[in-house]
């Protein structure tokens, strides 16, 4: 299971720290990551951490967020800086043992968290 939280709202140019609290496993074998959907968009892939910690990003996020996990805690945290009113949306945890592409938007992961909202003004 998969817990976000750390959404809120903010205006442009600030920061947030999402975090997603794994539990019911350790997920050390899995790719875990992030995903958000806005309001009658497709969901898009924008964070993915691998189990050897490499790092992918969307090109939409790549400099402005920063994707990492606490082993220890099972946490994966999500700093997000310089938002824009773009990127207002519902932000979503997941994981899963394959890779893969991260940002098919008809991607569903096997695990999915409920999802934390970002909203960020002008």
């Amino acid at each position: 299971q998969l817990l976000e939280s750390g959404g809120a709202s903010v205006q442009a140019g600030g920061s947030l720290r999402l975090s997603c609290a794994a539990s019911g496993g350790t997920f050390s074998g899995y790719c875990m990551g992030w995903f958000r959907q806005a309001p009658g968009q497709e969901r898009e892939g924008i964070a993915r951490i691998d189990f050897d910690l490499r790092v992918w990003y969307a090109k939409s996020v790549y400099g402005r967020f920063d994707i990492d996990k606490d082993v220890d805690k099972n946490v994966v945290y999500l700093q997000m800086n310089s938002l824009k009113p773009a990127d207002t949306a519902t932000y979503y945890c997941a994981a899963d043992p394959l890779c893969g592409v991260w940002n098919d938007p008809d991607r569903h992961f096997e695990v999915e968290g409920q999802g934390t909202l970002v909203s960020v003004s002008s």
